[in-house]
């Protein structure tokens, strides 16, 4: 058994899966504060500019640069709000939809090929920890709440 706490071992694999992000099929490259905001915006339609920098942890300008870059590449479209014009919402596309979708699942790749090198009994033990790891995901996107 390792003598590294937990947090420190699941930050180095965030950090180790975050090193390795895959390009985005078909708009080239997008930095990574664009990947979390198109996640943020498909996980959080309808949200406004304010709500996803606060979501993510960004300063408002930087999350109004990041989705310029979004809609510039046809993944996210600002709407009017139905109750207040004067409030814009973010939505994702189709194209935006696909693209997280396509995200997602290369990055998922690269762990699942990690996967498959681990003994039997290792990925029994994390297959058995998936409901705590859940668990605590939503602990730590409470803290932000």
């Amino acid at each position: 058994m390792s003598d590294e706490s937990v947090a420190v071992i699941l930050r180095e694999l965030a950090w180790t899966i975050h090193k390795r992000a895959p390009d985005p099929a078909g708009v080239g490259p997008l930095p990574t504060t664009e990947v979390a905001m198109l996640k943020q915006v498909v996980d959080a339609p309808g949200s406004t500019v304010r709500e996803l920098a606060g979501a993510l942890g960004l300063q408002q300008s930087n999350a109004s640069a990041a989705l310029r870059v979004l809609a510039g590449r046809g993944l996210v479209v600002r709407e009017a709000g139905e109750r207040d014009k004067r409030t814009v919402r973010i939505l994702p596309t189709e194209q935006g939809r696909r693209e997280h979708v396509s995200i997602s699942a290369a990055w998922a790749a690269g762990v699942e090929q990690a996967l498959t090198t681990l003994a039997p009994e290792e990925r029994d033990r994390l297959q058995a920890a998936s409901d705590a790891l859940l668990a605590l995901t939503r602990a730590v996107r409470s803290l932000d709440a």
